[in-house]
């Protein structure tokens, strides 16, 4: 891309009536005026060009029979992340699924056992926290604590709940909701844990294309062989380049015990098919969009230093700084309103629909989680609408 970049980014594009969740759904409560959705995790921008182009190629072909990823599609994966985050992945290691959550379902079905325990990192994205249970596994939550602006783990308390039966530790790398791109010594402290405990790591990396602090994203498994044994990486082109409804992605298993297991899972849940449409999105998306993804990436740094100057450290809303993710996470805390309704509290004050911090867990409450991956001004009138009505919940005048 070259100097249209701002503009590409800066275009409205209306979303309305395309099935689009983000903007189809209902409301949870009734809002007077224009509704700006930012709570859903996808982008308001058109995937790069060169995807358009492979899929109106491919769509032209007219016929759509079942599909196979082939070699092509593993040499891709393999030249993107040797490139991108200095991650040597072997072709053989890479099974495919149609998407994150299906690949980490499969994962806990196929290396644990009903009852036994499958740990996460609360606040967290709450569909961890529902699929657990789903599969008869024991829910346990290590809880992040916030110091100094600063979300970290509390390794003492991830110590006894990695001992307590525990079989498998769902990472989320980088962290959604709260932003934070593990560093080295983390992960290492957290593989250190998982050898010493004899848990399996499943690693959830699909933010890892979106890091904004100048510490890079180190995929788990890429630290040592003895941990790249024990863990299972999921990682996928959808939130990277805006194609989530395309659905698919990648699961890599350097194990080869463990990737039969996953493989075995997969036939069983009949997730071998590959979608067509998907295929090529993905492959064109590797092959060509990363000059996109680069200035994706200065947007939405962009879009940050917005957000930090509308809302400081010492204000009564508050920017947690983030190292990565295009989702921003808000310290609502001092507007003293319920935990529980907070985002609908300002849905109706503003119209900006925002996902409820305590949906994500231990520790969410109080917060709110707000998708800055949109044209600048949608986030501009979104933070003005949010300032006024912080400065009015503030101001006992206006109450």
């Amino acid at each position: 891309m070259g100097a249209a970049d701002q503009r590409f980014f800066d275009t409205v594009h209306d979303r309305r009536n395309t099935g689009a969740i983000k903007y189809d759904a209902q409301p949870p409560t009734a809002v007077e005026g224009d509704v700006i959705p930012m709570w859903v995790a996808d982008m308001d921008f058109p995937s790069p060009p060169a995807v358009e182009e492979a899929l109106l190629r491919r769509v032209r072909h007219g016929i759509y029979g079942y599909s196979d990823a082939g070699s092509d599609y593993d040499a891709l994966v393999v030249d993107w992340y040797r490139r991108r985050l200095n991650w040597t992945v072997r072709p053989e290691w890479i099974l495919k699924a149609p998407g994150v959550m299906p690949a980490i379902a499969a994962a806990i079905q196929a290396l644990s056992e009903p009852g036994d325990g499958v740990l996460i990192c609360q606040p967290v994205y709450y569909p961890f926290a529902q699929i657990i249970p789903a599969n008869h596994r024991r829910l346990v939550v290590s809880q992040l604590r916030l110091t100094e602006g600063r979300y970290r783990i509390d390794f003492a308390d991830l110590e006894a709940k990695l001992q307590s039966g525990v079989r498998i530790f769902l990472l989320c790398s980088p962290h959604n909701p709260v932003g934070r791109v593990w560093t080295r010594d983390e992960l290492l402290e957290i593989g250190r844990l998982c050898c010493k405990c004899d848990v399996i790591l499943l690693s959830d990396e699909i933010h890892s294309d979106f890091v904004l602090s100048e510490h890079p994203h180190i995929p788990v498994a890429s630290l040592s062989e003895e941990l790249a044994a024990r863990t299972v990486t999921c990682t996928s082109p959808t939130k990277t380049f805006n194609l989530a409804g395309l659905q698919t992605a990648n699961i890599i298993v350097p194990n080869g015990t463990l990737r039969k297991k996953m493989a075995r899972q997969g036939y069983a849940a009949g997730l071998g098919a590959q979608n067509a449409l998907s295929l090529t999105a993905a492959q064109a998306a590797y092959r060509d969009g990363e000059p996109w993804l680069e200035a994706l990436l200065d947007y939405l740094r962009g879009g940050y230093d917005l957000l930090r100057e509308a809302f400081p450290s010492d204000g009564p809303v508050s920017l947690i700084e983030p190292d990565g993710t295009y989702l921003a996470w808000l310290d609502c805390r001092k507007l003293g309103l319920p935990p529980k309704a907070l985002a609908n509290t300002l849905l109706k004050k503003t119209g900006v629909w925002l996902h409820n911090g305590a949906t994500f867990g231990a520790g969410g409450e109080g917060f709110v989680r707000m998708n800055i991956a949109c044209p600048r001004s949608v986030l501009s009138e979104a933070v003005a609408r949010i300032r006024r009505a912080v400065s009015e919940l503030t101001d006992p005048s206006g109450l």
